[in-house]
């Protein structure tokens, strides 16, 4: 069935790129759904970095203006495109984000998205923990699956490991039958990182991470690192691999050169590669295989998303802002 009205909706749109205060809440326009689009009643909405990035105008895309933001909603179909099979009105459904951000966006109270992008989830999770889902889960996948092929035994070491993709790094890894050894800038994360998982909890501030690496892998370092930040402390990553670690570098949070330690580099040999989610978004059987492990863990109770705080829709600007701030554990969502 098609809706051939189009409908206005609290949507969440920018002129400029800049800072948190560029975001505002306005009545928008909705069209009818295309053939192969459905239109989604949002209920919540997970806030990535990729948001801030593209925000900042720092992303691999740039935003035409004026621009909508967002890659991950949970929801209830309200109408589908004339071609759409296997969805109807009412089913409830969560976003994946393969879709460029200047078609599509998911800041809103209406939003439009191909029917490819959408996925059924388990129904032990709420909308907000549906709309923390992919984005984590799918690009933590990516790497320690696909490209680290993690096999059950590995040391992991997960820096930035309170955020929304550490916190799924973690549980993946555990899952999976690995080692793993969370990386905190705060002493006052240590606890709460031990509760959703970790293994092993490192505070950078305080603790010699090579020597305590070395400590939990028995001398031998460990075998894949996620580094979303870069900066001083990749240093120090480097020096606690094991002999031919894989180390993947998947963001830049830390404003300053990441140094590389070369003796340690001759050394151990390791393996250094910028990642991207597209690397698994690109590949519909990895994808898939992804989806599925994921699905699993999830009925399992092996994997869940764990949301730190939910804004109003209203409150955009302040939920950019807490998660520039770092002080949270999870995920930051927008509730509708």
């Amino acid at each position: 069935m098609s809706s051939n009205s189009s409908k206005t909706a609290r949507t969440v749109i920018f002129r400029e790129t800049g800072g948190p205060q560029v975001l505002k809440v306005e009545k928008v326009e909705i069209p009818a759904p295309g053939p192969q689009e459905v239109r989604i009643r949002v209920k919540a909405i997970g806030i990535n970095r990729a948001d801030v990035m593209y925000r900042n105008g720092l992303y691999i895309e740039q935003p035409v203006f004026p621009a909508g933001i967002g890659y991950e909603a949970a929801g209830i179909i309200e109408s589908v495109g004339a071609e759409i099979v296997g969805w109807k009105e009412g089913d409830v459904v969560n976003v994946m984000p393969v879709f460029s951000l200047n078609q599509y966006a998911t800041y809103g109270e209406l939003i439009l998205v191909p029917a490819y992008t959408l996925q059924k989830y388990p129904e032990s999770l709420s909308y907000e923990e549906a709309a923390s889902l992919w984005t984590s889960y799918i690009s933590m996948y990516g790497i320690l699956v696909k490209a680290a092929e993690i096999n059950s035994g590995d040391s992991v070491l997960i820096n930035a490991a309170s955020s929304s993709a550490g916190l799924a790094a973690i549980q993946l890894v555990n899952f999976l039958g690995g080692i793993s050894i969370a990386i905190t800038s705060s002493a006052s994360k240590q606890e709460a990182l031990l509760q959703a998982g970790a293994q092993h909890v490192l505070v950078a501030a305080t603790q010699d991470l090579v020597a305590e690496v070395n400590r939990i892998t028995s001398g031998k370092g460990a075998n894949i690192v996620l580094d979303p930040v870069g900066g001083p402390l990749f240093e120090k990553l480097i020096a606690a691999t094991a002999e031919r670690a894989k180390v993947f570098v998947y963001g830049a949070l830390s404003p300053e050169p990441a140094l590389l330690p070369i003796f340690d580099v001759l050394s151990k040999l390791p393996v250094i590669k910028g990642y991207s989610a597209v690397d698994i978004l690109s590949d519909p059987g990895a994808l898939q295989a992804g989806i599925r492990l994921i699905i699993d863990g999830i009925s399992q109770g092996k994997l869940k998303p764990l949301v730190a705080r939910s804004f109003p829709l209203a409150q955009v600007v302040e939920a950019h802002i807490a998660l520039e701030a770092n002080r949270h554990i999870g995920k930051i969502v927008l509730s509708v």
